[in-house]
């Protein structure tokens, strides 16, 4: 008998004949599956950066230099590129007011100044051209737990706070304190939170906008306050159910809500920006970030009290601080030797002594 050639219907007719479920029962081809999808995982993970990418750190490397002539640089940039520039730069120490507003960019969604030098001028006129962000980072990060370190977190102050909640009206996630000066920040700016009614005279209650007969912040739902105190945490419970405050990611979600990533404490805001990026872009000019566990080493869970914290920030600061206090006692001995010298003359005369003692063996 003649072979028929399969047709369209006919091979279309076996497709659907297989049983894609028998991986279930057959623990091999599952397996194999996994195998497969580990593989493409690793793939992934381990593909090589985009030439986007290998340019913006090589800007990022040498961004101390350029930061003059940033904003006829970036003219032509797009947003997410400048995002990710603002990211490098907080992770280098350089984002402050001027980086920032030459780098500003309409279509902006999160917002990642935490332990910057950017000001409540700064952060007002942000809030004014980025109408459409959505998360927003002013923490004091830990990164070195030095007590100079703890200047950087001074600048945002309920001010600022006010005009973010005014400005952005989709605000869905803040993230604020970390240090006392900031939780002093958060605590005032609690009332910011609150929603309250404004009183206005008209005919009718049906004529006004629901905008216009409310202020604060409406659309704010996640609420990252690593060192809330319980009567700020009472407060908002309270007075701003929907704010939910430190929210612990889960599978299943949190209170019936998906937690954000913008949420999720373990990692910062502008990561995602910059994950293409090679880490070492921010460690050029001798700055490799060393983070400090909260811990104890070998038992994790039990977090150092506060008195502990400034003890190791002593003996951190006492340890970088050795060499300099080295060189400036040597500094000060041989002043000392010389001023001796020059005041007594019984010393100068047995210095001039060796002195034509040498030049007269040589």
């Amino acid at each position: 008998m003649e072979k028929r050639k399969p047709t369209e219907e006919t091979v279309s007719a076996s497709l659907k004949k297989l049983d894609l479920s028998s991986t279930a029962s057959n623990p091999n081809s599952s397996r194999s599956i996994s195998t497969l999808q580990s593989s493409r995982f690793r793939r992934e993970k381990g593909r090589p950066p985009s030439l986007v990418s290998l340019c913006v750190g090589v800007l990022g490397r040498h961004l101390e230099d350029v930061i003059g002539e940033l904003r006829e640089i970036s003219v032509g940039f797009p947003a997410h590129i400048k995002l990710a520039i603002v990211a490098i730069a907080r992770r280098r120490k350089l984002l402050n007011d001027d980086l920032i507003l030459s780098l500003v960019d309409s279509s902006w969604e999160i917002l990642d100044i935490s332990g910057s030098d950017v000001t409540d001028t700064c952060l007002a006129e942000v809030s004014k051209i980025c109408s459409r962000i959505r998360a927003v980072d002013i923490r004091f990060v830990v990164v070195y737990i030095t007590l100079s370190f703890c200047s950087r977190c001074f600048q945002i102050t309920p001010a600022g706070v006010s005009e973010l909640v005014q400005h952005c009206k989709l605000l869905n996630t803040l993230r604020w304190g970390g240090c006392p000066r900031s939780n002093y920040t958060a605590r005032r700016s609690l009332g910011i939170l609150k929603p309250e009614l404004i009183d206005l005279e008209g005919d009718s209650w049906e004529e006004l906008d629901a905008a216009e007969i409310a202020h604060g912040a409406e659309s704010l739902r996640w609420l990252l306050w690593p060192m809330i105190d319980n009567d700020s945490q009472e407060t908002l419970a309270t007075e701003c159910p929907r704010i939910i405050v430190n929210p612990k990611p889960s599978p299943l979600g949190f209170r019936g809500f998906d937690v954000p990533i913008e949420a999720h404490s373990d990692t910062a805001l502008d990561d995602s920006i910059v994950k293409d990026i090679s880490p070492t872009t921010w460690a050029v000019g001798g700055f490799a970030p060393r983070s400090i566990s909260p811990c104890i080493s070998g038992t994790p869970g039990i977090e150092l009290s506060m008195a502990e914290r400034f003890r190791l920030a002593f003996l951190d600061r006492d340890t970088r601080l050795a060499p300099k206090r080295a060189k400036n006692a040597r500094q000060r001995q041989r002043r000392a030797e010389r001023e001796m010298l020059m005041s007594s003359t019984n010393a100068k005369a047995i210095a001039l002594a060796s002195r034509a003692t040498k030049s007269f063996h040589g």
